[in-house]
C-alpha cells in the first residue's frame, strides 16, 4: 500500500532551490550542486503532473542543474594569469539572489498591507482659528548674542556691497526709452505735406519732426516713395539741400 506524501507548494523552481539551500544551511555563493540537484530531482519526481506548464518550468531548471553538475565534474581548464576562473554556478547564484531580494520585498509589502488595515483615517477637526494661529516671533532668540552695534556694522557692510555693485559711469547714463512711432500716421503726414507743397526742401521736411526716431522714419518713407516713383528728388550742387517734387498719387508703403 503506497503511503501518500504531501509536498510543499513552491511558486517556482527558484523558490524550491532557495528552500533547499536554506534547509541544508549552505552558503548561497558556494552551492553543493550535487546535493541540491539530488534533492531537487526527488521533489520533481514526486510532484503532481496535472499542470504541464508548471512541471515544464521545474524540468527546465532540473536540466540546468544537471548541466552545471556535469561542467563541475569536468577537469578544470587552465586560465591565463590575471584571468578569473568562471564558476558554472555564477549565473544561477545571481538569479537566486535577485529572486530572494524580490521575495523579501514582496513579504515586506504584504506586512505593510496587513498592518495598514489596523489604521483608521480621521479627518482633522481642528477649528480654523486654532489651525491658522501663528505664534509671535521671539525677538530675543532671533537676535541671540548680537548687539545693536554688531547689527549696525553688519548693515553697513551689506549696504557697502550694494554700492560696490553699481557702476559709477553707467549709472549716470540714465535710462534708454523706446520711442514708439505710428508708421501709418507718419506716412500720411509726410505724404500730405509733400502733396500740399508739390516742391519742398528735404531739410524743411525733417525740421518738422519732433524726435530722432521721427526723423529716421521720415527719411525711410522718402526713400520708399522714391522707390515706388511717387516723388522725385534733385540736388542742384554737391552738399546742397535736396528738393522733393511730387509726381504721382501716393500708395501705402511697407517698411521692412
Amino acid at each position: 500500500m503506497a503511503i501518500p506524501v504531501k509536498l510543499e507548494v513552491f511558486e517556482g523552481p527558484l523558490d524550491l532551490l532557495l528552500h533547499l539551500i536554506e534547509k541544508n544551511k549552505v552558503d548561497i555563493y558556494d552551492i553543493p550542486i550535487s546535493l541540491i540537484t539530488e534533492q531537487y530531482l526527488e521533489y520533481v519526481k514526486n510532484m503532481p503532473k496535472e499542470d504541464l506548464n508548471v512541471v515544464s518550468e521545474f524540468l527546465v531548471m532540473a536540466a540546468t542543474l544537471l548541466d552545471i553538475k556535469c561542467k563541475m565534474l569536468l577537469p578544470k581548464q587552465e586560465v591565463e594569469e590575471g584571468e578569473e576562473e568562471i564558476d558554472p554556478r555564477a549565473e544561477l547564484v545571481q538569479k537566486l539572489l535577485e529572486y530572494k531580494m524580490y521575495k523579501y520585498m514582496s513579504l515586506e509589502l504584504k506586512d505593510m498591507q496587513m498592518g495598514s488595515e489596523r489604521y483608521i483615517y480621521k479627518k482633522p477637526n481642528i477649528p480654523k482659528e486654532v489651525s491658522s494661529y501663528k505664534a509671535p516671533p521671539d525677538y530675543e532668540s532671533l537676535v541671540g548674542d548680537n548687539t545693536l552695534q554688531s547689527l549696525n556694522e553688519l548693515f553697513k557692510v551689506i549696504m557697502k556691497r550694494n554700492e560696490d555693485k553699481i557702476d559709477p559711469i553707467r549709472s549716470s547714463f540714465g535710462k534708454i526709452k523706446k520711442e514708439e512711432v505710428d508708421l501709418d500716421k507718419k506716412q500720411l503726414e509726410v505724404c500730405a505735406y509733400i502733396e500740399a507743397h508739390k516742391n519742398c526742401s528735404f531739410t524743411d521736411l525733417l525740421s518738422k519732426q519732433k524726435s530722432k526716431m521721427d526723423t529716421i522714419v521720415t527719411f525711410l518713407i522718402i526713400l520708399e516713395l522714391i522707390k515706388v516713383g511717387s516723388v522725385d528728388v534733385k540736388q542742384e550742387e554737391a552738399f546742397n539741400d535736396f528738393t522733393i517734387t511730387y509726381k504721382a498719387p501716393f500708395t501705402r508703403i511697407e517698411l521692412v
